[in-house]
């Protein structure tokens, strides 16, 4: 009866998302998503264009693995006759959970405003809104219960015994956010940067499979920080953060990469990092990252350290991504004396 129960589990977790208080994907590299984090940490970097995607396989010593895949987009230029800047993109999210297949996919656009703050040094204030479609689906065909159970063995002619009204169901989902990202010092490699998001504030309603369904999305704050310090000439340390609060639960995160430039220019195009992040009570992450512009490859693994390492055997969770980073070739940021990035 293993597997039936694996199976029950699944279901079970279908049946609490409902509620949904604390079923938002995350990744561990959230120097990776930073749209996920918050819309207003679009456009935060040293370039035009940014294109990122981020693979996720988690739980596989323990059930069905949970798979994650996020793309996203950011396209920045300068607005009127000042520093201000605007920042165009978007992600898609698809997550596939269990034996089941519970599938979440989200489309979501994004638009972020830079406000220049000051004029002596790269400071901006950043202003974004985010918001799309999810749909949501399991599939019925795959669902086995302990109803199905007749007494000798698991018998498949027989109901599930779950009164669900349909497979799938859609809502509009939106998120609102600020951030504030500025110099430190003379260098304007020296950066340090602070939000806060506001997420799902729309409360989506009847976010349920079945037909009476009333639950609604409960927000979810999430507050950001991160500095980034030079060390040498050709090395550099950064330090980032993201603290959530969905319903009760909570969730911390924090990491820091260790930074060589692999060649002596300003701007190498090689350079490694090496680091460690730790999602709270939960897991320990180890990250390696390689850059060889325009392209960047980073990998990491979540140790676990929860009360589930036992049933894991201390396996957590596998990610890998890969960022393409641009400037344009013409009417670029990259001869602009003030810029916003991190």
């Amino acid at each position: 009866m293993k597997k039936p129960i694996l199976h029950f589990f699944t279901l079970l977790m279908v049946v609490c998302q409902q509620n949904a208080h604390s079923q938002d994907i995350h990744f561990s590299q959230i120097f990776e998503t930073p749209l996920l984090r918050n819309p207003a940490l679009a456009g935060l970097f040293t370039g035009d264009v940014r294109i990122q995607s981020v693979y996720r396989s988690q739980w596989n010593s323990v059930t069905v693995p949970y798979q994650t895949t996020s793309l996203s987009g950011e396209f920045k230029k300068a607005v009127g006759q000042g520093d201000d800047y605007i920042t165009l993109g978007g992600q898609i999210l698809y997550d596939k959970a269990g034996t089941i297949a519970l599938t979440s996919t989200h489309i979501l656009p994004v638009l972020n405003y830079h406000k220049s703050m000051g004029a002596e040094r790269n400071t901006y204030l950043s202003l974004a809104f985010m918001g799309g479609y999810v749909q949501r689906s399991i599939d019925r065909s795959k669902i086995t219960t302990n109803s199905q159970y007749d007494g000798t063995g698991f018998n498949a002619s027989l109901s599930d015994g779950e009164n669900l009204a349909k497979s799938s169901y859609s809502y509009f989902d939106a998120t609102v956010g600020m951030s504030f990202n500025t110099q430190i010092g003379e260098s304007s490699n020296n950066n340090l940067f602070a939000g806060v998001a506001y997420h799902h504030f729309n409360k989506a309603k009847k976010i349920s499979y079945y037909s009476n369904g009333t639950d609604e999305m409960t927000p979810k704050i999430v507050g950001s920080a991160g500095i980034r310090m030079s060390m040498t000439d050709f090395s550099y340390f950064t330090l980032q953060t993201d603290y959530s609060a969905q319903g009760p639960h909570k969730e911390m995160i924090t990491g820091a990469l260790y930074s060589v430039k692999l060649d002596e220019s300003e701007n190498p195009k090689y350079s490694l990092h090496m680091g460690a992040y730790m999602r709270w009570k939960d897991a320990i992450i180890p990250v390696a990252k390689m850059e060889f512009r325009p392209m960047a490859v980073a990998v990491s693994y979540d140790a676990n350290i929860s009360q589930l390492k036992r049933g894991s055997d201390g396996r957590g969770g596998f990610e890998v991504s890969l960022t393409f980073l641009k400037f344009k070739q013409f009417n670029s940021s990259r001869e602009a004396v003030r810029c916003p990035k991190f």
